[in-house]
């Protein structure tokens, strides 16, 4: 299956609508954003992975106040390889207190009858420069 410019625009609008849904804590509409049976991978976290959407919607409840206030995506990478449609995006997370953080999202989106949903999704923590390699003179 080749992706359209209209499946792509769709699949962006997903990835935006994520950002958008969180920081008003629109929990009840996550239907909208993952596939039932989503697999959402907080290992980089330490929190192992969370399946299905009631997981999710716990989870965001019990982080409360340590949810971030607002999820900036940015950097979104389409691509469709053996038939799988991955996406890579960078987020920023604004913390109430002013503080930030930077992670990848490393997802597999599907088509559903209601539209491109999320199946899996591996948040991947930011935490040092360069990705982590050393640098060094050029």
């Amino acid at each position: 299956m080749a992706l359209s410019a209209q499946d792509r625009f769709e699949i962006g609008e997903l990835i935006a609508l994520h950002g958008h849904l969180m920081d008003a804590g629109e929990l009840d509409r996550m239907d909208e954003l993952f596939t039932a049976e989503i697999v959402y991978d907080l290992s980089d976290f330490g929190a192992g992975e969370l399946r299905g959407i009631p997981a999710l919607q716990e989870a965001a409840v019990a982080l409360g106040n340590g949810n971030p206030v607002g999820h900036h995506i940015t950097n979104v990478i389409i691509a469709e390889v053996d038939g799988v449609v991955r996406v890579r995006s960078k987020a920023i997370g604004i913390y109430a207190d002013g503080t930030s953080g930077s992670v990848e999202y490393d997802d597999t989106v599907v088509r559903a009858a209601t539209g491109w949903r999320i199946s899996y999704r591996r948040v991947i923590a930011h935490r040092a420069a360069l990705g982590g390699r050393a640098t060094r003179s050029v």
